[in-house]
This record gives structure tokens, C-alpha cells and sequence, in this order.
């Protein structure tokens, strides 16, 4: 409580801020939730109508394009959503993956600025030259080339000032109208709107701590050490920090610029071949994938070397749900419904069981979408099927399978354009069974055995005192059984709304009961022969049973 307290404290010193998120809200005729949530009343704004060109855009494209009106939180926040089709409705997740994060480029004064922030005044102890002319200006940093003292040509990726102090203010505003959907709409409790914005924070300090990209860079390279398909870029620490990273500079095309007009030795089916395998082990090997590989992120380099570039955005999958996802795709290979609806309940915290229809789900989703050439695969299709699903059986997935997901489809979609007879799904396949099999090898049971038996040394050493405790609290009477009910809020709410009519009604009456009495016994002072104590009492009355008659009507029910 007294961090809500504190919450809406901080939002309310945010007020214009609050205020001007809400009117382009209102604006791209979200009027309807933002009465639900009585922000207009609230905040004091008009409500006024959409223009004739927002009002015949989808509900997808208004929503984009609200973000894009309201800067970079809510960019990200769109960004965040389309890896996370489960979290918005149908159509939103493609509409916002169009998102794209550019600004204005700041003047070069302010960047150096920054550079000796960071760099504690001794900018030019590094770099000989930095082009002033910036490669790239996003919502969150921007890009200048540069050269070091020993002569590298680096890229020197540095973060836009004041940037934190603007998505703080967002993120506190988000939290709040999160907590008010929660509360305010009814049945949208389930979908967990603070679970999105939450969701946005996690991934906003992940790239705004720029500290953490250079080690998720290094762990990338790590992982592919000695692999001569692919180039990752190297970073120069002693230039790094929370708000700054120094970069090699990496001279390739882009992915989506390759032609087999033999520029540079390249040859895009040779490519597409590499970068479909680098991304199936980064999956399914080392389950530490880039996350965002759309075509401008991917660098093709002289003997068709791949370079993924900008490292802020990268997913994570256990051993466990690596080897989830493999069962998954066997059974899809395999056509056997039973076995994918085992590895989806497993993925989907299901634990495996067989859940009532999930088999008959199962192969249905098999019938629409494998029993036809693979070149009429529509994977957005495949993906929403899928979180149906999920959604139907209740089965919460893990949120870096989105990322998977997404970052699956994108590859799959640059392949294509690379190689049109490639076929990813095909290619899986004996990444796929060397992860089965791998489950499988004589170590990898002693592993799994050792590691069951020290639970079972773990349960048994513990066993005792868990009992002697125990039977201690049963002595002392201290044993307490607590027992949760779930979805009872729309109850309390309606108990709570009745009782407060109720009490208004028995006031109401008692005015008018008063007022009658007071006209009865012809208490001065008169108006016309009556007296105004009882004119005003029947008066209130009046406006109070008025007030009680609209309030009935707002909420449909007389």
C-alpha cells in the first residue's frame, strides 16, 4: 500500500507528462478505455473525436502509430509487444514489429560531451578522430565512426543524454495505468498488464546498460570461437561503459543488399545455408540467440562471412526447454499429434500430462499448417495458431520463446529472400536429433543420475527436522492452513457497490422522511406557507435520488 502510495505520488508530479500520453491516447480513439479508467475526469481533459483518416486505420495501426507519436518508452514498449504475440490480440504483434527506432541525430557538441563524462575527460587519450557525421541515430544512442590511437577503425555507439531520466518518468506513468486496467476492466486481470510493463523494463535496462551488451557480445564470440562462418565484432573495453561502447568497425554488405551479381565473392545460396545453421545452434546448441537478426543487423563479409551486428537485444533457453522445443518439431517431422502435445505442455509449464483436447489441438494445428510445400508455409499464420492454443489450455510459455519465435521467422524470411528453395524447418532436422540424441549419451545419464540422487540425499538429510519442526508447530498450536480463492474481485466489487446503494437509498429515505416531518410540524421560516428546512430537505432529496438514478444507468443495470 505505501508503495502505491508512493507511486502515485511520483506520477502525479508527472502530471503534464501524463497528460499529454493520454490525449494521443484520445486522439487515436482509445476514448472507450480511457473512460473505463475515468483518466479524462481525472486528468481533466475533453474527450474529442478521431479525424477521418485515424478513424479508418485498424486497431493496429492506430496503436503503432501512437506509439511512434509519444517517443521512445513507447517505441520500445511496441517493440517489446511484437516479440510477444501472447500479450495483444491478434494482428498487433506484425503491425508493431514495423516499428522503427530513429531520431533526429543530436549536435556532435553534445555527444562529446558524454564521451568526457565517461571517458573521465580523457576522450582524446583513445580516439584519434571521431566523424562527427553520425552513422546512426536511434531513440536511445547514436552511432559515430572513429579511429583509435593504435589505429583501429572502431564505431563508438554512445547514449543519448537525459534519455534514463525520460524513460523513468514513462515506465512510473506505465506502472499506473497498468494498475488501473488491472482493476478498472473487467476480465483483463488474467491477461496481466503490469506483466507487459514489466516486461518493457526488463528489456529497457538490458539495452540501456550498454555494459551489458559488450559482455553479451563476448559471450556470443565466445560460444562460436574458432568458426570461421562467422565474424563477431570486437569490443574495446578499456572505451566501454554503462553509456558508451567502442566497437570494431565492420566493413560488409548487408544481408538484404546481396546479389549474385559476384560482388565480393558472395554467394547468397552458400549464405543462406551458413546463416540458417548459425542460427539453428545458436537455438538449439548454446541457447543464446540474437534476438533481433533482421536484415540490417546481419553483415555479409568477403568469403561469405556472416557478422551479426548490435548485440542490446539477445534471448535465453534452459537445456530444458531447448530439448522441449526439439521433441516439439520431431513430432511435427513426424506427424504424431500425441507426442507435440507433450512437448507443448512440457514447454507450457503442463508438466507434460495429456491435457483434455490439447492432442486433438495438436494435430489440427499439424493439418493446417505442414501438410503442404513448405514455400506456402506463412509462419505469422503458424504463430498465432499456436498461441491459441496455448492460450485455450492455459499453458504459459516461456517469455524468451516468443523471442525465438520472432528471431525464427525473421531468419527464415531473409533466407528466403537469399535462397527461395531453402526450407529451415528441413534444415533443423539433424540439429534437432543431435539435441535428442545428446539427452541420450552415457554422460549426459550418469549427469542426470548423479544430479537425482544428490536431490534424493538433499530430500532424505532434510526429511527429519522438516519433520520435527513440524510436529513442534502441531504441539504449540501453530500449524495454519491457508486456502487462496482466486477471481472473487468482480464479486467483492459487486457486493461492495450494492452495499454502498443500499446505505445511499437509507439515507435518501430518511432526508425525505426529515423533510416531511419538518413540513408537518410547520417550523418557521415559511416560502408560500411552507417551510424551507423541509423545501430544502425535499430539495437534496431530490438531487440525491437524481445522482443515484444516473449512476444505476451508467452501469447498465435499473
Amino acid at each position: 500500500m505505501l508503495e502505491r502510495a508512493a507511486r502515485i505520488r511520483r506520477t502525479f508530479r508527472h502530471l503534464q507528462r501524463f497528460r499529454d500520453i493520454v490525449r494521443v491516447f484520445l486522439k487515436y480513439g482509445y476514448q472507450d478505455v480511457a473512460q473505463r479508467l475515468h483518466l479524462p475526469t481525472l486528468l481533466d481533459l475533453p474527450l474529442t473525436g478521431q479525424s477521418t483518416e485515424i478513424a479508418s486505420l485498424s486497431a493496429a495501426e492506430r496503436f503503432r502509430r501512437a506509439c511512434e507519436e509519444l517517443g521512445p518508452t513507447f517505441v520500445k514498449l511496441g517493440q517489446v509487444l511484437s516479440t510477444r504475440p501472447d500479450l495483444v490480440p491478434p494482428g498487433f504483434a506484425d503491425e508493431l514489429s514495423k516499428l522503427q527506432d530513429s531520431a533526429s541525430p543530436l549536435p556532435f557538441l553534445e555527444i562529446r560531451r558524454v564521451l568526457d563524462a565517461e571517458l573521465k575527460g580523457r576522450t582524446d587519450d583513445f580516439f584519434s578522430t571521431i566523424d562527427e557525421q553520425p552513422l546512426g541515430s536511434a531513440s536511445m544512442a547514436q552511432a559515430h565512426r572513429a579511429k583509435l590511437k593504435t589505429g583501429e577503425s572502431v564505431v563508438v555507439k554512445v547514449q543519448r543524454p537525459g534519455i534514463r531520466h525520460t524513460l523513468s518518468v514513462d515506465i512510473e506513468i506505465l506502472r499506473e495505468v497498468a494498475d488501473l486496467m488491472e482493476v478498472h476492466i473487467e476480465g483483463l486481470k488474467k491477461h496481466r498488464p503490469r506483466r507487459a510493463v514489466e516486461e518493457l523494463i526488463r528489456k529497457l535496462e538490458s539495452e540501456l546498460d550498454f555494459s551489458r551488451e559488450a559482455t553479451n557480445t563476448e559471450r556470443f564470440a565466445a560460444q562460436f570461437e574458432g568458426d570461421p562462418w562467422i565474424r563477431v565484432p570486437r569490443v574495446y573495453r578499456e572505451a566501454t561503459t554503462s553509456k558508451l561502447i567502442t566497437l570494431e568497425f565492420i566493413d560488409g554488405v548487408k544481408a538484404s543488399l546481396v546479389s549474385g551479381d559476384g560482388r565480393r565473392g558472395l554467394d547468397p545460396v552458400e549464405i543462406a545455408r551458413r546463416l540458417s545453421d548459425l542460427v539453428l545452434r545458436q537455438i538449439f546448441v548454446h541457447g543464446f540467440f540474437h534476438a533481433d537478426p533482421h536484415p540490417g543487423n546481419v553483415m555479409i563479409l568477403e568469403g561469405n562471412v556472416v557478422c551479426f551486428v548490435d548485440y542490446g537485444q539477445m534471448g535465453y533457453l534452459d537445456g530444458t526447454e531447448r530439448e522441449d522445443f526439439a521433441d516439439m518439431l520431431a513430432g511435427v517431422a513426424q506427424r504424431d499429434a500425441a507426442h507435440v502435445a507433450q512437448a507443448l505442455s512440457r514447454l507450457g509449464s503442463g508438466g507434460g500430462g495429456s491435457l483434455p483436447g490439447l492432442e486433438a489441438d495438436a494435430a489440427e494445428f499439424m493439418h493446417q499448417h505442414f501438410y503442404r510445400p513448405i514455400k506456402e508455409l506463412e509462419f505469422g499464420r503458424l504463430v498465432n495458431h499456436l498461441l491459441d492454443i496455448t492460450s485455450r489450455h492455459d499453458l504459459k510459455l516461456p517469455p524468451d520463446f516468443f523471442s525465438m519465435l520472432k528471431a525464427f521467422s525473421v531468419t527464415e524470411s531473409l533466407v528466403r529472400s537469399l535462397d527461395p528453395s531453402a526450407n529451415l524447418v528441413e534444415q533443423a532436422g539433424p540439429v534437432v536429433r543431435q539435441v535428442r540424441l545428446r539427452r541420450m549419451s552415457p554422460s549426459r545419464l550418469v549427469e542426470d543420475f548423479f544430479d537425482a540422487g544428490a536431490q534424493f540425499g538433499s530430500l532424505f538429510r532434510d526429511l527429519p527436522s522438516e519433520v520435527r519442526r513440524l510436529m513442534s508447530q502441531a504441539r504449540s498450536g501453530e500449524i495454519r492452513f491457508v486456502f487462496r480463492h482466486d477471481n472473487l474481485e468482480p464479486l467483492i466489487h459487486a457486493l461492495d457497490q450494492t452495499s454502498n446503494r443500499i446505505s445511499y437509498a437509507v439515507v435518501l429515505a430518511s432526508l425525505i422522511i426529515g423533510s416531511s416531518l419538518m413540513v408537518l410540524a410547520d417550523v418557521p421560516p415559511r416560502l408560500g406557507g411552507i417551510p424551507i428546512v423541509g423545501l430544502l430537505g425535499f430539495l437534496l432529496a431530490g438531487l440525491m435520488g437524481f445522482w443515484l438514478l444516473i449512476a444505476i444507468i451508467r452501469h447498465g443495470r435499473l
